[in-house]
């Protein structure tokens, strides 16, 4: 008997863009039943590449076969008759609507022909998020649901239109450890139900954990394709990167001086008096990088805008270099010393309209010599731009490309090359290797310990428990907007860390 044809199979797509073959020949099978992993650096070409399966982008060379046969998918519409659903990275929900209004948006049912028959599109979501254990409420609004539950609209979405092959691209980038693990489970159940999925991630311990297949892009080159469960996470790093990659970032013991940041009993409160602060207390020493680990929500985002000055403290007091600055606007705490390497890259980070080299300047266009007489001086700042892309390993076509138009791992490059150019004396790393490959989670990691071994103070905001442990000297955990404990990260591990984030002070006494 025949082998059943795979259910999509793409050969020799070639796409290519104005100073860069994004796919270069590139050729995949997706078997029914099979979670096949694409993995790659940042702008290695994966994206693209399913940007192009689901119809976003049309191939230059090559074909696409679903299920044995030859199509022309020129939309994603097409894509979605063809039973293909697309999870992207950055979500696209509208945040005042409901759980239900996103996923039936653009094929709402209506009653009578009149109106929306929105009762029975919410038992049809009900009905499917119980069949997959996803526990959403369909009549939620997305603006008030965690991130990870907004990933579990987006994937009830694909599913409410009928797909059978789902793509998920960098699913996990955004979620926290528990959330990640759900996820999991949410795929293997899926392809239990005779789903395929293609799933995009630099993650070797996801890839390791659920594929069946992998296969590895490089510069937008198919390297190899194995079965995962004959390769191993440092053989797929080292195909991924075309060298060696070490998993344990290098450095020698802290040594620590005077204080640079203090943050004294601050307390944020919001509009409706709920407190997100209370009482927050700790220091960073010049020399030293502190880790911070918690569960998302438990305050990480106040006390980093708080730094930054993007939000006003209620009470207590933030101290730089002897300074309060806990009133100082984001220029005036940018100018005081302050380096800051956000968690959202597109919010707060880069401009993306903007040009790479219109980007390394935003936090200093208006300085010398950056500004001549009045007016922008572009040779200086295309000179500073191009040295930046250069030292940090920025892939870019141009210093001119939009921001837009780089791999996530390219825009953070650029965020922290422009950020580490300050010379700060306390540098603020929120998520700073969220959606990275292990090369470039290398080379940040590398950077931060570099400004540590320079004598700035480091402040290392993750969800990556694995970074926590490697990169910090000190490690301070956070529950409900307080420091509820200190560890040394060579004298705990993991378990500890999570009962601690769970509320569980050192010793197991529960805050």
């Amino acid at each position: 008997m025949a082998a059943a044809a795979p259910v999509v199979e793409l050969k020799q797509i070639t796409k290519r863009f104005p100073g860069i073959v994004a796919n270069d020949s590139i050729s995949i099978k997706l078997h029914k039943g099979e979670i096949h992993a694409l993995l790659g650096e940042n702008g290695a070409g994966k994206s693209t590449l399913m940007n192009i399966l689901f119809g976003l982008y049309q191939p230059d060379e090559g074909h696409i076969e679903i299920n044995g046969q030859s199509v022309a998918i020129d939309s994603p519409n097409k894509a979605i008759d063809l039973g293909i659903g697309m999870v992207h990275q950055h979500f696209k929900l509208v945040q005042p609507f409901t759980v239900t209004e996103n996923i039936i948006l653009g094929m709402e049912p209506s009653k009578g022909g009149v109106q929306i028959d929105y009762k029975t599109a919410s038992e049809k979501v009900k009905q499917l998020s119980d069949q997959y254990g996803f526990r959403v409420d369909p009549n939620a609004k997305i603006e008030d649901i965690s991130v990870g539950m907004q990933q579990r609209v987006e994937i009830l979405k694909t599913l409410y239109r009928g797909a059978n092959i789902l793509i998920f691209d960098e699913p996990t980038a955004v979620l926290t450890p528990q959330e990640i693990s759900e996820l999991i489970e949410i795929m293997r159940r899926l392809v239990a139900e005779g789903k395929s999925i293609i799933l995009i991630t630099h993650k070797l311990k996801e890839i390791m954990s659920v594929s069946d297949t992998v296969t590895i892009i490089r510069r937008g080159k198919v390297i190899d394709t194995v079965k995962t469960n004959e390769t191993s996470p440092s053989q797929l790093a080292e195909k991924m990167v075309g060298r060696n990659v070490s998993f344990k970032v290098d450095k020698t013991p802290a040594q620590p001086k005077e204080k640079i940041i203090q943050v004294n009993n601050v307390s944020i409160k919001n509009k409706d008096g709920i407190s997100l602060l209370d009482g927050m207390t700790f220091d960073v020493h010049a020399g030293e990088i502190v880790g911070v680990a918690g569960v998302d929500g438990n305050g990480q985002t106040e006390i980093i805008e708080a730094l930054s000055g993007l939000r006003k403290i209620d009470s207590g007091s933030i101290v730089l270099n002897g300074k309060e600055i806990g009133s100082h606007t984001p220029r005036q705490i940018s100018e005081a010393g302050v380096g800051h390497i956000p968690e959202d890259r597109h919010k707060h980070g880069l401009v993306l309209d903007f040009s790479v080299s219109e980007n390394m300047v935003l936090e200093s266009y208006y300085k010398q010599p950056y500004t001549k007489r009045g007016f922008l001086n572009f040779r200086a700042i295309n000179d500073l731009a191009k040295r930046l892309v250069e030292s940090f390993d920025v892939r870019t076509p141009s210093i001119h490309t939009k921001a837009r138009s780089l791999s996530g791992g390219n825009q953070q490059k650029a965020i922290i090359a422009r950020e580490i150019n300050k010379n700060p004396d306390f540098l603020i790393a929120a998520q700073p290797t969220r959606g990275l490959d292990v090369g470039a989670i290398e080379f940040v990691q590398t950077q931060l310990i570099r400004q540590r071994d320079q004598g700035k103070a480091v402040l290392l905001v993750s969800f990556e428990l694995d970074e926590i442990l490697n990169v910090s000297d000190r490690i301070i955990v956070v529950y409900e907007g307080k420091v509820i404990g200190e560890v040394r990260p060579e004298e705990t591990n993991d378990q500890e860390l999570g009962l601690m984030m769970a509320g569980s002070r050192q010793g197991g006494i529960k805050a």
